[in-house]
């Protein structure tokens, strides 16, 4: 069923839902009246003689230029084609389906004068499924995301290209085999669909929906390491949390004691532990992983705020003036993409310190080199930590932030912007990164439990351990790793693990 969108009240699940579902979604009709009253404001400023930005004057830098009456459509249209530069490969459809909502919402707020023909031309495009193609680079998150937006922009007057069913097919046709018309545009619309944050915005949010379910998650592989590692549960009593105060760090620890209760291997060392304090990468995993909880749920409140905003340009304000500003930069996104950026490379660092730890014999407290029966004939999980090295690097060097990367563009016109959009997109490599590093995080503590028999685990790791176990099956001798490390980020990337563990986990949102 689709979902009803009513502008400005647009919550971060519904959106993580249409982006994990695929859920057509529709404009709220209450949100009409002021989307043809702004409609119509623009259409009487475009038959005027005042001079008013992007309704009959040029855009950028050559805005002075008068637009003739007669030449305002071909101005609109000029404006989707002549901006049509993206670059690289094509946006994935989860993401271009989040852009296509996000603009019906920014658009939904009545204060971009489009008619309301452009609003169910979009509705009719998530309905059938029509996917634009849109190049992955271009945009520098100001102005706009005018090169992305403009291959969105071009499928709804007949130009570019769109995935439906499928094939890629060119605009036009996607839209006949769908039984749409393209739009002509009139005075505004072709800025107003391409001025905006929606690609940056889109971006943004899939790397957020992808790094809070790899941040559940680590809770659990995190919790299978301590197991695994014969750790202390002491360092999460509540009382030691609630005494520093981060709501991450508390939530975080909870968890922690919920998914480690009732393991007899836990049990088993509790009055005669040698070690008086186990390694930060197990002690303080409340206090890491509970600082990342905390900054995505920040970058949470930033995305619903912005994903519900009115950002092209100029705006049709409520008493009917027509006021240009500068609502299309991306500086709020760009930051919240460079928090995620901090958190998701610090929840793999973290990470890949427990896998080190329990494949190495000078640290694992009892469980075989590398956690294979017969080291030395085999390798184990050898080569699987030393990827998870690798990964967690890369993820280190794509942590540099975007946002203090401005150039300026377009003749010195628009000379701070926000690189807004590449440093989101980012987040996409970032996350995936991430799942296979809790992936081997997961195959290693559940490799290490098995080692601690006849002792068992816990219920709930008992219960994640089945679910990986249902699809890579432990390792007794070595052999070929990679499609058990593809298994295992699939496991990551699609919730399965925190499904398993059957218990309430912390979400940013």
């Amino acid at each position: 069923m689709p979902v009803t969108l009513t502008p400005g009240h647009v919550d971060l699940a519904t959106l993580a839902e249409i982006y994990w579902q695929g859920s057509p979604a529709t404009l709220d009709p209450a949100a009409m009246p002021a989307i043809e009253a702004a409609a119509a404001r623009i259409a009487a400023v475009a038959a005027g003689a005042e001079a008013v930005y992007g309704v009959n004057t040029g855009f950028g830098k050559l805005a002075s230029i008068r637009i003739a009456a007669e030449d305002v459509e071909t101005l609109q249209r000029n404006l989707i084609l002549s901006h049509c530069c993206g670059v690289g490969a094509p946006l994935e459809t989860g993401i271009v389906r989040l852009i296509l909502v996000l603009k019906l919402m920014s658009l939904g707020r009545g204060a971009s004068g489009v008619r309301p023909a452009l609003i169910r031309l979009i509705e009719g495009m998530l309905a059938a499924g029509i996917m634009p193609v849109i190049p992955e680079k271009g945009s520098v998150g100001a102005s706009g995301d005018l090169a992305p937006l403009a291959h969105m922009a071009a499928v709804m007057i007949g130009e570019g290209e769109a995935f439906l069913e499928g094939q890629r097919l060119s605009g036009a046709e996607a839209l006949a085999r769908a039984g749409l018309d393209p739009v002509i545009l009139t005075a505004k619309e072709g800025l107003a669909l391409i001025n905006g944050t929606q690609v940056s915005t889109a971006l943004a949010l899939a790397g957020l929906f992808r790094a809070d379910r790899a941040l559940q998650a680590a809770v659990i592989t995190g919790a299978l390491s301590t197991d695994a590692a014969m750790g202390s549960t002491a360092p999460t009593r509540a009382e030691i949390h609630a005494l520093r105060g981060h709501r991450g760090q508390i939530d975080v620890a909870a968890s922690l004691r919920a998914l480690l209760e009732g393991s007899q291997i836990r049990e088993s060392h509790r009055e005669d532990d040698e070690r008086v304090q186990d390694p930060y990468c197990l002690r303080c995993h409340p206090q890491v992983t509970g600082a990342c909880l905390d900054l995505l749920r920040q970058v949470s409140v930033t995305l619903q705020i912005e994903a519900n905003a009115a950002t092209d340009n100029p705006l049709v304000l409520s008493d009917g003036s027509v006021v240009s500003g500068g609502n299309f930069h991306a500086e709020p996104v760009a930051f919240a993409a460079d928090q995620m950026a901090l958190a998701i490379a610090e929840i793999g660092a973290i990470a890949q310190r427990r896998i080190a730890l329990l494949v190495d014999p000078a640290l694992n407290y009892g469980l075989p080199g590398f956690l294979t029966p017969a080291p030395g004939l085999n390798s184990g999980l050898m080569i699987a930590e030393v990827t998870t090295a690798a990964l967690m690097s890369e993820n280190k060097q794509l942590a540099h932030p975007a946002s203090v990367d401005s150039t300026p563009t377009s003749a010195n016109q628009e000379d701070h912007v926000s690189m807004a959009c590449h440093g989101a997109r980012r987040l996409l490599q970032m996350t995936a990164n991430l799942n296979y590093i809790l992936g081997v995080e997961a195959l290693t503590g559940a490799q290490g439990i098995g080692f601690r028999a006849p002792l068992d685990t816990s219920a709930p790791l008992a219960a994640v351990i089945a679910a990986i176990r249902g699809e890579i099956s432990a390792l007794a001798e070595d052999r070929y790793m990679a499609p058990d490390l593809e298994a295992a980020a699939r496991l990551i990337a699609e919730g399965r693990l925190a499904a398993a563990a059957g218990l309430p986990l912390p979400s940013a949102f």
